[in-house]
């Protein structure tokens, strides 16, 4: 048998074993797994920004047991198993991929996302939007929806276009800001969705860029706090001025 087939064989036996004689694997619902299976999927994606690939090695695996645990659960309730799990899915790549597995003819990555976008509605999705889940992060939502709606054309020519629309933006909002209007979210919830949309025409994504900055000042505000406490010094001692020289010397040495 194939190696890989052996591990996964593996792991779906202690599953059974698990859910059979270990008293947490045996509570476990649908439910109860949900916000685990979301913190794992947080973990993973950290391995990723810190390109720990030993510790990626593991999180692959946490979510991998989650997928065998639902379907477990699903098995029981007699809804689906992880072989319907699995077919299910490799069919679905086989549709949607007609220019690997048809005579589609698809030659770069925007033709076969168009394609995959008409195909979901001839699947009988009701909008192109449908698949973005609702309970996503708004940051990563906004992404998404405007991929989505790319794949089907709806989309600014050129990044010029997307950058003058920022700033069209940022013009309404200051202007909403100083006349202290009720629309001064609204104002700020578009500019907020415009920057996104600039991220994606100039390559980059807006979630891993704003947890990149969120990591980096963490890091030179913690060595702050380490350079105070060596000086047996404390923020409430000092005015922004003087904190502005640490943060400098923190930047010199944590980057």
């Amino acid at each position: 048998m194939d190696e890989r087939l052996k591990a996964f064989e593996r792991l779906l036996d202690i599953m059974d074993d698990l859910r059979e004689k270990c008293p947490w694997d045996k509570k476990q619902t649908l439910e109860s797994l949900r916000h685990l299976t979301i913190e794992e999927t947080y973990e993973l994606a950290d391995a990723i920004l810190d390109n720990d690939l030993e510790e990626l090695k593991g999180e692959i695996g946490d979510i991998m047991l989650h997928m065998v645990f639902y379907s477990k659960i699903a098995s029981e309730k007699n809804a689906f198993d992880i072989t319907d799990v699995l077919n299910a899915i490799c069919d679905k790549l086989v549709h949607r991929h007609p220019h690997i597995y048809g005579d589609v003819v698809a030659e770069d990555e925007a033709t076969v996302k168009a394609n995959w976008e008409k195909l979901k509605l001839k699947e009988g999705k009701k909008s192109v939007l449908s698949g973005v889940p609702r309970s996503l992060p708004s940051l990563v939502k906004a992404a998404r929806i405007q991929e989505k709606v790319k794949g089907i054309g709806f989309d600014w020519d050129d990044s010029e276009q997307v950058l003058a629309k920022v700033h069209e933006e940022l013009g309404e909002l200051k202007e909403e800001v100083e006349n202290k209007t009720d629309r001064v979210e609204e104002e700020f919830g578009d500019v907020l969705f415009s920057m996104i949309n600039y991220a994606r025409f100039i390559g980059v994504n807006p979630e891993t860029a704003l947890e990149r900055t969120n990591k980096k000042f963490i890091q030179r505000f913690q060595q702050m706090e380490v350079m105070l406490n060596a000086e047996d010094k404390s923020f409430d001692d000092m005015n922004l001025e003087q904190m502005d020289v640490y943060w400098d010397k923190a930047k010199s040495i944590v980057g």
